[in-house]
């Protein structure tokens, strides 16, 4: 499979892992955005030429979302349906599954945000409030409190912290030479 492929295969299959999760869980089933995310880890990692690089990423990616999902249960400004089993604090393992796999495109379909972090904040602020939104409005997965602004404006400073550390982590673990490198931050040389 050429690089071009392998980048769309990453991209459509977290997409699959989102919506087998989020719609899993709008159903009152925890386990098949779990199962989907079990199976996109282990292929991702089956190709990996960095397995350990990968690791440490999806290791990071879980500790964000038990904090950022975690604290948005205990706050009460969101209620996870299928939220069991979870994590202690309140994160569900269907929420986690979808962290997990997150991390997997970050050196693939998502590479374009390596060494740019104004555009993964923004991207963050952007995309991590309108992916829980489409999960409350579409699949009824996340109930958001009302008034839905302040869940809104906190999963929006979450996310736009979220996503450039996970990006600066992504740059800055050394890699070897292989088709899936980063992109280098802009005025450095590969």
């Amino acid at each position: 499979m050429n690089e071009r492929a392998r980048l769309w295969t990453n991209a459509l299959a977290y997409q699959a892992v989102w919506f087998a999760a989020v719609i899993g869980a709008g159903k009152g089933l925890w386990w098949p955005g779990v199962a989907a995310a079990a199976l996109f880890v282990a292929v991702q990692l089956q190709q990996s030429r960095e397995r350990s690089i990968d690791l440490r990423l999806l290791a990071a990616a879980l500790a964000c979302g038990v904090l950022v999902d975690g604290a948005m249960a205990s706050s009460g400004l969101a209620n996870y349906a299928a939220s069991s089993p979870a994590f202690p604090g309140g994160a569900p393992l269907w929420l986690l599954a979808i962290w997990a796999c997150f991390a997997l495109t970050l050196r693939r379909s998502m590479r374009v945000l390596l060494g740019r972090p104004y555009l993964a904040m923004a991207i963050g602020a952007i995309g991590g409030p309108l992916a829980y939104l489409g999960a409350a409005r579409g699949w009824q997965a996340i109930d958001v409190a009302e008034p839905r602004w302040q869940a809104i404006a906190v999963l929006a400073l979450a996310w736009s912290l979220a996503l450039p550390a996970l990006v600066l982590l992504a740059t800055r673990l050394p890699t070897g030479t292989s088709l899936s490198d980063p992109i280098p931050p802009r005025g450095h040389a590969p």
